[in-house]
Parts: C-alpha cells; sequence; structure tokens
C-alpha cells in the first residue's frame, strides 16, 4: 500500500486550490510551478475496501491501470482517476450506480472530477508555457534585438525586429514566438493575452509585482532584451550570475539617467567627434585611423573607468589596436594634444635611441585626477604592434604584475581592458589563448573587460567570409563570459552596458564582453576606397547621421540642453583643439620617452640612462651556496612524503653540495635562491616547468598520500626572501610568453623566465618574439629583462624535439658582422650589452648558466636573455661546476677558451676549434680517443650576441700557425655558423678563412632516424679532428 501512495504521489500533478496557493507565493521554494512530490491525500480509512490484506491486490490493479485504463474495471477506472485529480478522503470511490435520481446525482459528481483533471492540467500548461517563452526570450532574445546602427546586419537572424508598444499584438508575433520557443508556442492563445500569470522567481520584468498578464509580460521581454540591448548570458552555469544579469536588465526602469549624466555623455561625445574631425581638417591626407561611425567609444570607455574608480580601482592597463588609439589617447588617457599633433609633422628629428613606431602604435602612461569620482587614477596604454590581438596577453601580464606588486589578490585595485576589433577577436587565436589564462591560479587578473569596436567588416572582409559564428564574441563564451551586445547609436544604452560590465567585473572578478556594433565612416584607413568592395554598406553609411547630430537633438528635445549651450561645447572643444596645434608647431624634437607605456622610477637617472656602466661580481659567498644546496637537498615541511624516485634525486643533490660541485638543476637553483634573498621576485612560467620537462627541476614537491599538498623548498630559504612563483602553464606558447613579457614589463626588479617544452616550440610565439622581444626597446625605448630557456641539442629525438632555431635570433641581432668595435674601450663588454638588442648565450657549463642568471639582474639596465639550456647535459657527469668558479670575485665567461695541453704550447697547435654548447663534449671525447689534445685546441663562445669580438681575437692571436674551425652539430643552413664566420673574419682582419665541420644543409632541423644520427655525428667529428680536411679547399 506505501508503493501504492508513493507512485501516486511522484505521478500526480497539483490539484487546482494547490498551483494557485504556490503561484500566490511571492518566494516559492523551488522555481517550478508544479511539485513533483506530494503526499496522497486519501487516508486508507477514509475507504472501506482499502486494508493491509488488500494492499497487493489494489497495487496491481493500480499498476494494470497505468498500462491501461481499460484493462480494469469502470469503477477502479474512476476510483484512480478521482484519486489523481485530488478528491477529498472518501470520495475517490464510487460504489456501483442503480437507477434512483440519486445515484445519477452521484455519477454526474464522479463525471464533474474526472473532467476537472484537464482543466488543472491545462493551467499548469499555461504557466509552463509562459515560463518557456520567459526563457525563451532570455536565451535567444539577443537574436532579434536591433543592435545594427546601419540596419543592414549580416548575421542570420530574424533582421525585423517589431516595434513595441503597449498593444500587443500576438498574430505579428506569431513567427518571432515559434522561432524564439522552437517549436510553438506552447498552446497559448491571443484569447490568453489578458490572462494573469504567476511569474517564476527566474525573471525580474514584474517588479514588485508577482502575476501580470500575458500582453505585458511579452512588452517587458521585448523592452528588456530586444531592444537596443542584446544580452548572451543564458550558457553561464552558475544561477547566482544570471539571477544577478537578469536583475541588471529586467527590472523595469532600470535604465534610468539623471539630466546631468546625460549632459557629461554629450561633452564626451563633442570630444570624441570632433578630435577627429578636427585631425581630418587639418591632415586629410594622414593615415590615423580614425573612430568615425564608433565615436561612442571614448563616453563607453570613461564610463568603465569611472566605475571601475568608484569600486576602489586605481590603475587601469589598456590593450588596443590602432583604430581609435589616437582618440584614447588624447580624450581618456589624457596625453597633451599638442604631443599627438606634432606626431603629424614630418620634420620632427627623433631624439631618443632606437627606430621609433607610427603614431598610432605608441603607448602611454599617466596619472591624474578621475573627475566623477575625485580620486586619484593611473592609466597605461601599452605600445602594440600591428598585429591587432598580440598585445592581449602582454596587459594581462602586465596587469597581474602589478597587482602582485601591490598585493592586489582579488584584482580589486588594478584591472585591464582589451580593445577589440571583430574581425581579429573572431579570426586570431591569441584571443582564445589569453581568455584561457583568465581563470588560471598563476595567471588570472581577477577579470577584463573586453570592449569589441564591432564595425561589421574587416578592411575589406564582409563577416559573411570572415567567421562561421553568428558574433565575432562568440569565442569569450568558453570562459562563461557575459557578452552585452548593443547599438552604439544608442549612447545611453551604451553607456548602461559599460556601467554594468565594471559593476559585473567588480561583483565577480570574471571577464566580461562589451560588444559596440557600429560601423566604419571611412575605409580601412583614411587613404582607402570602401566603396570597391562594400558598395551598399557605404551608400547606407554615407547616408548616415553621426550619433553626436541624433542624440544632440535627443537632449535638445527632452530640454535637458538647448541649441547654444550645445554648440558652445562644441566650439569650447574646437578651441582647445586649435590652440594645442599652435603649441604644437614649437616642437621640434620627438622624444619617444614621453610616450613610454612602463617607466620605472628610480632604475634609471631622470634622463633615462643607467646609473652606472659596471656590472659586480655574480659570485657568491660559500655558505650561502652550501645553504641553499641544503634546503635544495631536502623538504622543508613535516610529515611530506615525497615519491621515492625523488628520495634518490636529493641524496644526490646533498652529494654533490658535500662535494662542493653543483649540476645544471643546482646551479639554477642558486641563481633563483641567491636572487630571492638579495629582495628579488623570481617567477618561472611555461610548459611543465614546476617539476622540468627532462625531470631534473623538481621545484615543486607533492605529498604522496595527501591530495594537492604540495612544497615549494625555494620558498623556505630566508626569513625575508622574496617571493618565488613557479607554475606550470596551459598548452600555450604565443599567450603564456606574452603574458610573462608583460610581467617583465612591470619592474626591473624581478628575474622573468619562460621555458619551452622544447625549443624548437618557440616558433608558436614567434610573434611575440618577432614583434615585441626582438625590437621592443628599438621601437617604443621599452626595456625589458625576460629570460627564454629553450631546451636545444641535437640527440637523435627527431626534427621536432632537437633545434631552438638559434639562426633565427642570431639573424635578428642588430650589431654589424663587418664592423670590428673598438676593443680598447672601457667597459667594452657592457656598452656591447647596452647597445645589444638581445643577448644570446649557449652555456656549456653550470655554472656558467648560473652566472649569466644572477647578471640579468646586476646589470644597470635590462635586455631580453635567450638562453639555449641542454638535455642531456642535465645529467652528464662532466657538466659539473666546482663551488670555486662561484665564489665572489667570479663572472659569467663570455667565452672559456681552451685550458689543457694545447694551451701549454700553442705553437705547436695546428687547428683551433670554436663551438658553442654541448658538441663541446663530443669534439673532447673525440680528440681524446684520437690522441690529438696537443694538436688541437677548442674554445668555447658561451655568448654569441654581443659578439666576444676582444676575447676571440686573443685566442686567434694565441694559435698563430693553426687554422680556424667553427664545429657544430647542427645543419650547415642552420644554427650558428652563418653568424659566427663572418664575425670571425672580421676579428682577424679576415687573415684566414674559417672553415666548417658540421652537418650538411639540410630541410629539417635533424634527422627520424637514430643510425642516420650517429653517422652525421661520426662523419662530422670525423672533419673536425682530420687535419688535411680543408687542404682541397685551401
Amino acid at each position: 500500500m506505501f508503493h501504492l501512495r508513493t507512485c501516486a504521489a511522484k505521478l500526480r500533478p497539483l490539484t487546482a486550490s494547490q498551483t494557485v496557493k504556490t503561484f500566490s507565493q511571492n518566494k516559492p521554494a523551488a522555481i517550478r510551478t508544479f511539485q513533483q512530490i506530494r503526499c496522497y491525500s486519501a487516508p486508507v480509512a477514509a475507504e472501506p475496501f482499502l486494508s493491509g490484506t488488500s494492499s497487493n491486490y489494489v497495487e496491481e490493479m493500480y499498476c494494470a491501470w497505468l498500462e491501461n485504463p481499460k484493462s480494469v474495471h469502470k469503477s477502479w477506472d474512476i476510483f484512480f482517476r478521482n484519486t489523481n485529480a485530488g478528491a477529498p478522503p472518501g470520495t475517490a470511490y464510487q460504489s456501483p450506480l442503480s437507477l434512483s435520481r440519486s445515484s445519477l446525482a452521484t455519477m454526474a459528481h464522479a463525471q464533474s472530477l474526472v473532467e476537472a483533471q484537464p482543466n488543472v492540467d491545462k493551467l499548469v500548461e499555461d504557466h509552463l508555457a509562459v515560463q518557456s517563452l520567459i526563457r525563451a526570450y532570455q536565451v535567444r532574445g539577443h537574436h532579434i534585438a536591433k543592435l545594427d546602427p546601419l540596419g543592414i546586419s549580416c548575421v542570420n537572424f530574424d533582421d525585423a525586429p517589431v516595434t513595441v508598444s503597449s498593444n500587443v499584438d500576438l498574430a505579428v508575433f506569431k513567427e518571432r514566438l515559434r522561432m524564439l520557443t522552437v517549436g510553438g508556442f506552447y498552446g497559448l492563445h491571443e484569447s490568453d493575452l489578458d490572462k494573469v500569470f504567476h511569474l517564476p522567481t527566474t525573471t525580474f520584468i514584474g517588479g514588485q509585482e508577482p502575476a501580470l498578464p500575458l500582453r505585458e509580460i511579452i512588452r517587458r521581454l521585448e523592452m528588456a532584451y530586444c531592444q537596443h540591448i542584446g544580452v548572451e548570458f543564458m550558457f553561464i552555469n552558475d544561477l547566482e550570475q544570471c539571477q544577478w544579469i537578469r536583475q541588471k536588465f529586467e527590472t523595469p526602469g532600470i535604465m534610468q539617467f539623471t539630466n546631468e549624466e546625460k549632459r557629461t555623455l554629450l561633452a564626451r561625445l563633442v570630444r570624441s567627434t570632433r578630435f577627429e574631425e578636427f585631425l581630418q581638417r587639418k591632415w586629410s591626407s594622414e593615415k590615423r585611423f580614425g573612430l568615425e561611425g564608433c565615436e561612442v567609444l571614448i563616453p563607453a570607455l570613461k564610463t568603465i573607468i569611472d566605475m571601475s574608480s568608484a569600486n576602489g580601482v586605481d590603475y587601469v592597463i589598456m590593450g588596443m589596436p590602432h583604430r581609435g588609439r589616437l582618440n584614447v589617447l588624447a580624450n581618456v588617457i589624457r596625453k597633451e594634444l599638442e604631443q599627438i599633433f606634432c606626431q603629424f609633422d614630418s620634420k620632427l628629428e627623433a631624439a631618443d635611441e632606437g627606430s621609433g613606431d607610427m603614431k598610432y602604435h605608441l603607448g602611454m602612461y599617466h596619472r591624474r585626477i578621475n573627475r566623477v569620482t575625485d580620486r586619484n587614477i593611473t592609466l597605461s596604454l601599452v605600445a602594440n604592434p600591428s598585429h591587432l590581438e598580440a598585445a592581449d596577453p602582454v596587459v594581462m601580464g602586465k596587469t597581474k604584475a602589478e597587482q602582485f606588486y601591490c598585493g592586489d589578490t582579488e584584482g580589486k585595485k588594478v584591472m585591464s581592458i582589451l580593445l577589440h576589433g571583430d574581425a581579429a577577436f573572431a579570426g586570431q587565436g591569441i584571443v582564445y589563448e589569453t581568455f584561457h589564462l583568465s581563470d588560471l591560479p598563476s595567471y588570472t587578473t581577477h577579470g577584463t573587460v573586453h570592449v569589441v569596436v564591432n564595425n561589421q567588416i574587416g578592411f575589406t572582409t564582409d563577416p559573411r567570409m570572415a567567421r562561421s559564428s553568428p558574433y565575432p564574441t562568440d569565442v569569450a563564451r568558453v570562459v562563461n563570459a557575459p557578452i552585452f551586445h548593443v547599438n552604439s547609436d544608442d549612447p545611453e544604452a551604451v553607456m548602461y552596458v559599460c556601467k554594468v560590465a565594471a559593476e559585473w567585473r567588480n561583483t565577480f572578478h570574471k571577464d566580461v564582453v562589451v560588444d559596440l556594433v557600429c560601423y566604419r565612416r571611412n575605409g580601412h584607413n583614411e587613404m582607402d576606397e570602401p566603396m570597391f568592395t562594400q558598395p551598399l554598406m557605404y551608400k547606407q553609411i554615407r547616408k548616415q547621421k553621426p550619433v553626436l547630430q541624433k542624440y544632440a537633438e535627443l537632449l535638445v528635445s527632452q530640454g535637458v540642453v538647448n541649441q547654444p549651450e550645445y554648440e558652445e561645447e562644441i566650439s569650447k572643444y574646437d578651441k582647445i583643439c586649435e590652440e594645442a596645434f599652435t603649441r604644437s608647431k614649437d616642437e621640434k624634437i620627438l622624444h619617444i620617452k614621453h610616450w613610454l607605456d612602463s617607466p620605472w622610477p628610480g632604475f634609471f637617472t631622470l634622463d633615462g640612462q643607467p646609473r652606472s656602466m659596471t656590472c659586480p661580481s655574480t659570485g657568491l659567498e660559500e655558505d650561502v651556496l652550501f645553504h641553499i644546496g641544503k634546503v635544495a637537498s631536502s623538504v622543508p615541511v613535516e610529515n611530506f612524503t615525497i615519491h621515492g624516485g625523488l628520495s634518490r634525486i636529493l641524496k644526490t643533490r646533498r652529494e654533490l653540495v658535500t662535494n662542493r660541485t653543483v649540476d645544471w638543476a643546482l646551479a639554477e637553483y642558486m641563481a633563483f635562491g641567491s636572487l630571492l634573498k638579495e629582495g628579488i621576485h623570481v617567477r618561472l612560467s611555461g610548459q611543465d616547468v614546476e617539476r622540468g620537462t627532462f625531470s631534473h627541476r623538481h621545484h615543486v614537491l607533492h605529498d604522496q598520500n595527501v591530495d594537492k599538498r604540495t612544497c615549494i623548498p625555494m620558498n623556505h630559504l630566508w626569513p625575508n626572501q622574496a617571493p618565488y612563483t613557479v607554475c606550470n602553464s596551459s598548452l600555450s606558447e604565443y599567450g603564456v610568453l606574452g603574458f610573462e613579457l608583460g610581467f617583465a614589463m612591470a619592474s626591473p626588479n624581478a628575474l622573468v623566465l619562460w621555458e619551452a617544452q622544447f625549443g624548437d616550440f618557440n616558433n608558436m610565439a614567434q610573434c611575440i618574439i618577432d614583434q615585441f622581444i626582438c625590437p621592443g626597446q628599438a621601437k617604443w625605448v621599452r626595456q625589458n629583462g625576460i629570460v627564454l630557456l629553450l631546451p636545444h641539442g641535437m640527440e637523435g629525438m627527431g626534427p621536432e624535439h632537437s633545434s631552438a632555431r638559434p639562426e633565427r635570433f642570431l639573424q635578428m641581432c642588430n650589431d654589424d658582422p663587418d664592423v670590428l668595435p673598438d676593443l680598447q674601450e672601457e667597459n667594452f663588454d657592457i656598452n656591447q650589452l647596452y647597445d645589444c638588442n638581445w643577448i644570446v648565450v649557449n652555456c656549456s657549463t653550470p655554472g656558467n648558466f648560473f652566472h649569466v642568471l644572477r647578471r640579468q639582474i646586476l646589470l644597470p639596465f635590462r635586455k631580453p636573455l635567450i638562453v639555449f639550456t641542454p638535455k642531456s647535459l642535465l645529467r652528464h657527469p662532466e657538466a659539473r661546476t666546482s663551488f670555486d668558479e662561484m665564489l665572489p670575485g667570479t663572472h659569467f665567461q663570455r667565452v672559456i677558451p681552451e685550458n689543457g695541453p694545447a694551451a701549454q704550447d700553442p705553437h705547436k697547435v695546428k687547428r683551433l676549434l670554436f663551438c658553442t654548447g654541448k658538441v663541446y663534449y663530443d669534439l673532447t671525447r673525440e680528440r681524446k680517443a684520437r690522441n690529438m689534445e696537443e694538436e688541437v685546441a677548442i674554445t668555447r663562445i658561451e655568448q654569441l650576441s654581443p659578439f666576444p669580438f676582444d676575447l676571440l681575437l686573443k685566442e686567434a692571436q694565441k694559435y698563430p700557425n693553426a687554422e680556424l674551425a667553427w664545429c657544430q652539430e647542427e645543419h650547415k643552413n642552420q644554427g650558428y655558423y652563418d653568424y659566427v664566420k663572418p664575425r670571425l673574419r672580421t676579428t682577424i682582419d679576415r687573415a684566414k678563412p674559417v672553415w666548417y665541420a658540421g652537418r650538411d644543409p639540410a630541410a629539417a632541423p635533424a634527422t627520424g632516424n637514430k643510425k642516420t644520427h650517429l653517422t652525421e655525428l661520426q662523419r662530422f667529428l670525423d672533419t673536425a679532428f682530420d687535419l688535411d680536411a680543408f687542404k682541397k679547399f685551401s
């Protein structure tokens, strides 16, 4: 019997009385309009035939009735129907009827109970239909919002939104409702329009009203979701966040502005519009990538900054492409107008070092008072190349660094704003990579506001050809970022959306996207003719009234401003521009440092020069080396169980330290640990860096018995040390290297390193290397000390895991191979470093690796450091360094000369081999096997760029009878040969040829066949030690 009651309870819908009761509650416990479980309403005692002995029989009858009501007697059919209809106790059962009048009346009553069920069902179905309708608007209302100011959107949605008034004609909405509800309007009819329906808790359209007529429900949904704002958010899987967004857009009358706010908006539109018009009047034939067609961007950005400032943010870091950049610099960052205008003068001379960049690529840093909040705010616009989205991860990294240095662990003080173009946002993979960093522990910036300037065109390409998704912003859905589409010709809608976006970021600390649907009044640039490719679009644009004019007319009609006030605002800003233009004529010299996006106060002198041109010793006291070695070979946390294999590794480290020796992993530990002691933050990032690709580092220990319990011994070195950050990255090179570059921009007092899983994977980040790291200082006077660790070496691992492509890095070095510098210059080696664009090294000993890492911080300036790191040398028994080579007074060795028998009697040496990196160990092994240690000298070039002309000249002069040869394990058309040969020839004044010993030219970096690899190795070793090998070429 209990089972019968349970079955009935689960299957049975609400009675009419219970339904009304449920809807009348202001805050129902559940969001559904029917209950899944309820108590059986007819007590057993009320039905005379129900007893413990008959329960099995009744249950069998009930199951049979469930399968087929006609399979049981009519009396049972009536009983079960009445029970399900909610008949009062004692009335569900009806005894067999006689032909008396009273019996006929009873039969009619029973029939009415049976017929009551469809009415209850209809009530529930109608409320469910209304709920589905509301949800359909929330999910898909943006499809039919009026987003395109041109009215020609190519997005494949219903493009004819219905004008909403107080009279809603259901017939007009029939097709729309069919589309929204995907399969019919759930049986609602025109006769239901004035029916009152209780509203679910998942909507705020009722305001304080718990129920509304269907007509008003539809009207309010249209107002919330189908006007000039399209809200995409129902894919978010967090109920609280969805409710927050619903409340912001559905609450009646929530989008209200005071007259003062409207006047401020108008003034900002005046500045945005008139700035572009002024540039067009003065320099009509110059490229400036103006903002015409999306002038509302300036007040939009200022609104985001105002709201964020009010919420406590005092530092905003921005990244953007070139369109509108000058306007943002002038009216958001507040760069002096004369500094912008003088950039258009072709006679302006460059004062700083470097080659400079176009005016619409430059960055800026400025601290000012926010006039709306009366709080100080710092604004930084990061310089960027024409690779539109490449600056995204750089901005993220700089933001993360600024948050780190000010202890902002929740992103309440420092935030980022990223601007995008529609075509680039959809088309460039770096956007996706950057989004996937947004919530990772060591990379999150606690929410970025993304603003897409959606011109609905990419250069000359229609969206139909530029993306497969309906919107350019669909990539943001992967991280549950809400997307607010807005018609840019409705400035008040834009301002409201920007306020909500800033509030979202402040509330949830997650990314958010504002899609400004606009147009581009000119071509790709001011010289371009768009009518070639988009004739219909640009015919419409020619007719389009500017947004400033539209909004001014609206405010005049509302009485918020009058025409003279509006014209006065225009003339006031025009006068500011004219006066700045006059002053700009006095500017004769361009100071690129005035456009620096990341100044380092106190690091340089006031005129931006290094405070010295010397570098102290990079060695350490022995007790410091012992202390770091002790921590590196232990577990500084109690009751922490490590892996047995790791115990053996730590034991080996202890033995090395006891013997006053370091291997590669320990040398790195010594460098990092000593810098932490000196207050230098060290951050190592990349794929699998915590353990190390080759299982040598183990900077993060994992408890074998407790999930997620880890220990970083490096953070247990000293009581007041700087923090050490080591973090496995996502499987991204482009995004993560850009992020670390941005992190390194923020402060010179940090060692920031990115390690590739294998060196050749750096080509996935080639854009960051080519556009930022290599030329960054030359273009933007922006120094950066980032370190790239690139595992490199021909070890039979195939073409994809061998070469870090050193030839590419060396080709981009800015030194002249044909000019011998002044070798007598004071501090020659430091001056070389100061003049280069980056430093390229390939260390052959752990000690030299230790020194070059420490030198990176002890130098009085910052340069990128490219390190080709070893693989087999990590465990090579000969790749060890004694503490003696790491003590005070020791330095990084740019060149390691021959120190064996050949150096004792240099006149007997017949061949001087130059090499770099791991191949040295192959050469010494072969030389020893051939017993040629007196005839062949081997000199290691540890620092390839800047080229050590001075030290190599001494080496060449030391062996007057030796022929010179360069030996490398890479193929001849790769590696270092093409870089080293002309510089060696210049060093010796071309007195001798420089021969080559190495692999032959090849298309692939390495063979995939182990036997071929060994054959190639032996062949070039034979060449290197065959003293007659080059005679045929003499």
